[in-house]
């Protein structure tokens, strides 16, 4: 367990981020989701490490044990904070592994920095490459989504974190895809990032385009995207992300939600082992 210094925020204070850097071999980079931290990775960065890999999960800015600084949660900050991980660390060969969220933070990173150090990609239930519906993006989700959200945020965090975890892993009367320790477990985790972080990350989730930043994706990339998902619809993102990638392949996970890295947590392993090493 470590902290790299990414710079300063606008008051000067340093930004520190936390990361857990377990085994030894070819590196992968686990970027976590909204609203959660790198402990989501659990499941995958154990089985990653044991295979031979050097697994490095950090926490966003904002979320677990990172700095919890007032800005600097649009993407071109994010992406620094994740040129600053891979510096520090002098990281080459990286494959980047990005979760909802953090696949936007894949996108900005390359857009921004090139794909020197970075060998293979990762988009898993992405956001990319446009969420926003806008007059040239007319099959993305509509503003009025997202500025419930925003409401629900302002109104009673800690419920519509609640509510919002069920969809993010198809809970529902009848369809149990994970126990309630792990919604427990989700709360916790979400409820305690700040909460200005937590609301200023959907503005830019929602609203940043990264097409231009995909088209300069060259590297083997994969793919992976429930086609249940109701938080991040496939035919906007996964679908897109891989007709934008040249080469990428595309693996859709047939009744899977948006929490795939749980609900079909051995699935997810098994592709992204093969992937990485091949």
């Amino acid at each position: 367990m470590a902290y790299i210094k990414a710079g300063n925020d606008a008051a000067g204070h340093p930004v520190q981020i936390f990361y857990e850097d377990w085994g030894q071999g070819a590196p992968v980079v686990l970027i976590h989701g909204w609203p959660l931290d790198h402990t989501m990775w659990e499941h995958q960065a154990v089985a990653l490490a044991k295979a031979g890999k050097r697994v490095i999960a950090y926490d966003r800015r904002g979320f677990g044990r990172s700095s919890r600084p007032w800005g600097g949660y649009d993407y071109d900050t994010l992406a620094s904070d994740l040129n600053a991980l891979l510096t520090e660390l002098d990281l080459t060969g990286v494959t980047l592994v990005g979760f909802s969220m953090g696949g936007g933070e894949i996108a900005r990173y390359i857009g921004n920095y090139g794909q020197a150090r970075v060998s293979k990609a990762v988009f898993v239930s992405a956001v990319t490459p446009y969420m926003l519906q806008t007059s040239d993006n007319p099959d993305g989700v509509p503003q009025k989504v997202f500025d419930q959200m925003h409401e629900g945020i302002a109104k009673d965090r800690f419920a519509f974190l609640e509510g919002f975890a069920k969809d993010f892993y198809g809970q529902s009367l009848i369809s149990h895809p994970v126990s309630q320790a792990v919604l427990n477990w989700n709360q916790t985790v979400t409820t305690l990032a700040a909460p200005n972080a937590t609301d200023d990350c959907v503005t830019s989730f929602s609203g940043t385009d990264f097409r231009d930043d995909l088209k300069k994706v060259t590297v083997p990339t994969l793919v992976i995207h429930g086609d249940k998902d109701q938080t991040v619809p496939f035919p906007v993102s996964g679908e897109r992300t891989a007709k934008m990638v040249a080469g990428a392949e595309l693996k859709v996970y047939e009744g899977a939600p948006h929490g795939l890295f749980f609900t079909e947590k051995d699935k997810l392993t098994a592709d992204l082992l093969a992937f990485i090493g091949k």
